[in-house]
């Protein structure tokens, strides 16, 4: 194989190709040489040295080379980790801007810079392209046709966070050769699913090209969530349902496909940390290219590096060229890609300049100034494993987060956790102690019971411990502070009582979360029941304990889902754009919003206090919401009545008196199955009326003008 190389271009960085020839463009400040590997079909390797350097960007042009092409790097320069250069020109290096890498991580000491037993000695000099994957040139060109980005606004969206692979990978109805990609993503089965539910946007568990670690490997397990990144522009080749170089396209035609639906595409992405590991891990990119800029190094010891995420490594947030791979991966998923927003895993490690979380840090600075990324939804992982990370209410006005706080809450007031009253009415009501003071409004608050990491709704009423005996670790993995209730029996029971506590259980912790102020954020298979057994930390679960069970469907709740998001998507005192200010609206002398006694009177400070206190009743005033009708003009919105009651006992509860409303009729009731009984419906409720709401129960009323 014969390689012409001309001088080409430093920018843009990566493989570019232009229906000519492809220009090759790496940056590496510590490099002395470096040699582009091409490999034809017969995976044989031809070597070219750039000659061209300029403010340390190596780069060529390769004519007629073109989409298809597979190609890495070899550099040249010093080896010395005490001083924290790593390079070794042994190990095939993979593109940190590639579009495309396929094939697999074959783990031996060939793909270590250092030879075992030896860290600080020589250089390994194994040659590791037999080994490692391969970057692969790909093509611009796809048809979008008229896509546009759905821009759903904060206050209407409804996320669903689910996995790629696991979403569909039993679904029957997806035709087999689909299951688990991202083409069965887009399928009609999965599109009718979400617009039944009324979800607004899917929120993807990491797509970024990732590897599964060496130690899960040899336990017969792999990395199933992908928190374990080596390429950020380049889509995970395993979720494509054809040829792997052929990866992009189907990506696309996702988001495409999706955005005819009206669902916007969220990725969860790892900028924090990459799968080289610690001084012990493997040369793969980034570690090869050059150590020292892109990975913090521990100050006076260069040999180690600093970890705030628990894997080993932290990007090295202070260096341009770092921001700068992130950025550019950032701009090609939403300029070329066409993606709606971004959720950023471990998000502190981001934001640290030195060693302390920082609000003004260069990673802020240069997503607020960007004309792309700053407009698209932006969500934070508000933590890291470091100390002084948990960081929930202390991002930039331009952030929404993962409120921790409101799951913690909200699981705590379910299972009858004494002294949860204040908390809760703030985080039912969109958590402004945590935003207003930075002048975020109520969707700066990501609220969700459940997420990957840790127990299932269904799990979270079944389980009081985790039982995550399948990973093979002792127990020592996955948190113990679930904050959850077992409802009398650990796992699972015939007892139908204690199964019925369980269903009603769940329907509580959904419909808490989609009546609540802020973003709802649902964890995908919530909605039916899904189950993992008790296992809160699944990451190397690549089976059928992680993947959605369709056949085990819990059509109740699926329809109790659907009910409690309708009625936030139609009724706008559910999901407004300011926040409560608990004053006499204009012209009334209701306020906005009323916290009463079961006995249908006032909270005062007094009853905020009352550690036992577990019931109450909420009054959102729906006449201060003014939402658009399909004739352009105004409509006022519904007033609404939420009872709660978190107590093992039944409570008669009194509504309140006429000035709050006429009568209500009752719009969702986690009694019912289904949200609503099956009865006939029941005369209005009339003010001063006492209702019987059940043991651990809600009950949604509505009013009823007369």
């Amino acid at each position: 194989m014969t390689i012409e190389l001309w001088p080409g271009q430093a920018y843009p960085l990566g493989a570019t190709y232009d229906g000519f020839g492809t220009n090759f463009s790496l940056f590496s400040e510590a490099a002395e040489a470096v040699e582009l590997c091409f490999f034809d079909e017969d995976d044989v390797e031809t070597r070219v040295a750039f000659t061209e350097c300029s403010g340390y960007i190596w780069h060529g042009y390769a004519p007629n080379i073109g989409p298809g092409q597979r190609y890495g790097y070899r550099v040249h320069g010093p080896y010395d980790p005490q001083t924290g250069q790593r390079c070794n020109h042994n190990k095939l290096l993979i593109d940190p801007y590639a579009k495309t890498i396929v094939g697999d991580l074959n783990w031996g000491q060939e793909v270590f810079g250092y030879t075992f037993g030896d860290p600080t000695g020589p250089p390994n000099e194994l040659d590791s392209a037999g080994s490692v994957p391969r970057s692969v040139v790909a093509s611009p060109f796809f048809e979008w046709g008229d896509d546009r980005h759905p821009r759903t606004p904060w206050h209407e969206t409804v996320i669903y966070e689910a996995h790629v692979k696991g979403l569909t990978k039993l679904h029957p109805d997806v035709p087999e050769h689909l299951r688990g990609t991202y083409a069965g993503v887009s399928h009609r089965a999965m599109i009718d699913h979400l617009t039944d539910l009324g979800v607004t946007a899917i929120e993807l568990l990491p797509v970024h090209r990732f590897v599964s670690e060496n130690d899960l490997i040899d336990r017969g397990l792999s990395n199933y969530w992908g928190y374990n990144s080596i390429g950020y522009l380049a889509p995970h080749d395993d979720y494509a349902s054809g040829k792997p170089e052929e990866v992009v396209p189907e990506f696309k035609q996702m988001v495409k496909t999706l955005h005819q639906a009206g669902i916007e595409v969220i990725l969860d992405v790892v900028y924090n940390h990459t799968a080289e590991g610690n001084h012990l891990g493997p040369t793969l990119s980034l570690k090869g290219i050059d150590n020292t800029a892109y990975y913090r190094l521990v100050e006076d010891d260069f040999q180690h590096y600093m970890d705030y995420t628990g894997t080993g490594n932290s990007m090295n947030m202070r260096h341009p060229h770092v921001l700068q791979l992130i950025m550019d991966s950032l701009r090609y998923w939403v300029n070329e890609c066409h993606v709606d927003g971004f959720r950023f895993d471990l998000a502190s490690t981001l934001a640290r300049e030195l060693h302390d979380v920082d609000r003004l840090s260069t990673f802020f600075e240069v997503i607020q100034q960007d004309p792309v990324i700053s407009q698209v939804k932006l969500i934070a992982e508000p933590w890291d494993v470091g100390e002084g990370g948990y960081q929930v209410g202390n991002f930039p006005p331009l952030w929404s987060e993962w409120n921790g706080k409101y799951r913690d809450t909200m699981r705590d007031y379910w299972r009858g956790e004494p002294a949860t009253l204040p908390e809760f009415a703030s985080r039912f009501t969109g958590s402004s102690d945590l935003y207003q003071a930075d002048t975020r409004q109520p969707n700066a608050s990501i609220n969700f019971i459940t997420a990957h990491d840790g127990f299932t709704i269904r799990d979270l009423v079944s389980y009081n411990e985790k039982h995550n005996e399948a990973n093979g670790e002792g127990g020592t993995d996955g948190t113990d502070d679930n904050r959850s209730w077992n409802c009398g029996v650990e796992g699972p029971t015939d007892d139908p009582e204690v199964e019925k506590l369980r269903a009603r259980q769940q329907r509580n912790l959904i419909a808490t979360l989609m009546l609540s102020q802020g973003v709802p954020m649902l964890l995908g298979g919530d909605e039916f029941g899904r189950t993992q057994h008790g296992n809160n930390n699944a990451y190397c679960q690549d089976n059928e304990l992680s993947w959605f069970r369709w056949g085990e469907v819990d059509e109740q709740l699926q329809a109790f889902t659907q009910r409690a998001i309708r009625l936030r998507r139609d009724h706008p005192v559910f999901r407004r754009r300011r926040w409560f200010q608990g004053r006499p609206l204009r012209g009334e002398g209701i306020t906005d919003i009323a916290w009463l006694l079961p006995e249908g009177q006032p909270m005062d400070d007094s009853h905020w206090e009352d550690s036992d206190g577990r019931s109450l009743q909420v009054f959102l005033n729906g006449k201060g919401i003014m939402t658009p009708d399909e004739r352009g003009s105004h409509i006022i919105g519904d007033s609404f009545l939420v009872l709660f009651n978190a107590h093992e006992e039944p409570i008669d509860v009194k509504l309140p008196s006429s000035d709050y409303a006429d009568a209500w009729t009752v719009a969702l009731d986690t009694t019912e199955p289904t949200g609503v009984s099956a009865r006939p419906a029941r005369a209005p409720y009339r003010p001063r009326r006492k209702v019987t709401l059940a043991s651990r129960g809600l009950m949604l009323l509505q009013e009823v003008e007369e």
